[in-house]
């Protein structure tokens, strides 16, 4: 890409906060965006090739609302990341991460984070530290597991689908606000599946095709009926 266009996206995005540039074969996450610091609110460079983002400009872009990074080759995120105190939207799908930096708990204004199709092996234990959490999109990693932790989420959907998690652990229903779970292509077995969603949680859509049992087998459980009336419940308030 031509230095007089790189500018012309520069200039625009000077004008509207604003950058966009997808889909352009970047092997590094430009630097001339550093005297936009103080501008930008939303950055997409989704669909390039970046291996990994400088770690002194990211921490800079003290006003940025949303960042896209989607379908790229990061395999780790700088901790600088983690200054991103207004950062509400993160979108990583389709990377090589395999963990979240420590201090990832301190974006503190975030509500949806998307990891879809990465190499998590396990569920990031700083997503607790996420009050304002809304959306987690964990689908297509290497999770096996979901850890007694997770009763601290603050998240109203947690999506675990196309994962090899054969453990659930029963804090999962104290999560106080969670109302969608999805797990569909896992490697449940119908017993390994706390009875308490149904009988004890907020959880009004629990999504399970494609797991070690038939889904008529479900409604066989314990609690089956009271989950299907905060699912009835909730379609009412959509209809």
């Amino acid at each position: 890409m031509g230095n007089s266009a790189l500018r012309a996206h520069l200039e625009t995005a000077q004008k509207t906060g604003v950058f966009q540039l997808t889909g352009r074969g970047l092997t590094e996450f430009p630097e001339e965006l550093q005297r936009l610091t103080s501008n930008l609110r939303t950055i997409d460079l989704s669909n390039n090739k970046m291996e990994s983002l400088p770690p002194l400009l990211i921490g800079k872009f003290t006003l940025l609302k949303s960042l896209a990074l989607n379908h790229n080759k990061l395999t780790v995120l700088p901790e600088e990341l983690c200054k991103l105190k207004k950062l509400e939207s993160l979108q990583l799908n389709d990377n090589h991460l395999t963990q979240l930096p420590a201090s990832f708990g301190q974006l503190s204004a975030l509500k949806t984070l998307s990891l879809s199709g990465n190499r998590l092996r396990a569920v990031p234990a700083q997503l607790c530290d996420l009050r304002h959490l809304d959306v987690v999109d964990l689908s297509k990693n290497q999770i096996q597991s979901v850890p007694d932790s997770v009763g601290q989420l603050q998240a109203i959907e947690l999506n675990l689908n196309q994962n090899q998690i054969s453990q659930i652990s029963v804090r999962i229903s104290r999560c106080p606000r969670l109302k969608v779970l999805r797990l569909e292509e896992n490697c449940l077995e119908l017993s390994m599946l706390p009875q308490s969603i149904l009988s004890d949680s907020q959880i009004s859509l629990l999504a399970v095709e494609g797991n070690l049992f038939e889904i008529k087998k479900l409604r066989e459980l314990e609690g089956y009926e009271k989950y299907m009336e905060r699912f009835t419940a909730t379609k009412k308030k959509f209809a």
